[in-house]
């Protein structure tokens, strides 16, 4: 993939983001004094929403509802969504979790990552991927409250994998982004469409990255 023109510029500002990753982008958080205080934003941050900003749009979900169901969303992140499960664990039916779903996407604090569908013939995923898009966010709604409990997290790949893509699209000029998967089990994080051009990205948490066997099986 080729780098951005203003590449070199965006550098420290990614370094910046990645040592405050806990924290997540938004200001009052990654800049507060202390991780109890980033903790108290975030938290008051998800009350806010909820309670206050979504009735003024005219959301008629009850607050504690929604956040039930942001706080499953935080445990699927990362993964290929399934409106039957957070329907059964939330005993409502799956229209009204594909509603909260959207609800939250338009807010900006949720995700969707479109499957991509090439003309192959290896069986694909049809549904679409969720992220919690703010990392803060997502580790407040996951009861993560330091760095160090990140990384020993179940969740902590999956976390580094949303905050990569985010940052990706964030700094890489594209027209389309999609994610790519069969029933076979390969994958790839995101696949960024350019003109008529197409960048596949894997993001994964080592200290030893190389070409996955996903990018090979993609292009055979």
């Amino acid at each position: 993939m080729s780098a951005p023109q203003n590449f070199h510029s965006v550098i420290p500002i990614l370094e910046y983001r990645i040592k405050n990753i806990g924290r997540g982008g938004f200001p009052l958080s990654c800049l507060a004094g202390s991780e109890t205080d980033s903790l108290a934003w975030r938290r008051n941050f998800i009350q806010t929403l909820l309670e206050r900003d979504f009735p003024q749009w005219g959301v008629r979900v009850p607050a504690i509802a929604l956040q039930r169901f942001w706080t499953m969303l935080a445990h699927y992140h990362g993964q290929i969504w399934n409106a039957a499960e957070p329907a059964r664990a939330l005993g409502v039916n799956e229209s009204t979790t594909r509603r909260h779903l959207d609800l939250l996407t338009d807010a900006f604090m949720i995700r969707q990552v479109q499957p991509f569908h090439a003309n192959l013939r290896k069986r694909k995923v049809k549904a679409p991927k969720i992220y919690v898009r703010d990392s803060g966010l997502l580790h407040q709604l996951l009861g993560i409250d330091s760095l160090k409990a990140l990384l020993s997290h179940p969740k902590a790949g999956a976390s580094w994998e949303g905050f990569v893509i985010e940052q990706v699209l964030l700094t890489e000029p594209h027209d389309e982004a999609f994610f790519w998967a069969t029933h076979q089990g390969a994958e790839i994080d995101l696949i960024l469409r350019r003109g008529n051009a197409l960048f596949g990205v894997e993001c994964k948490r080592t200290d030893t990255p190389r070409l996955t066997p996903s990018i090979r099986t993609a292009w055979d």
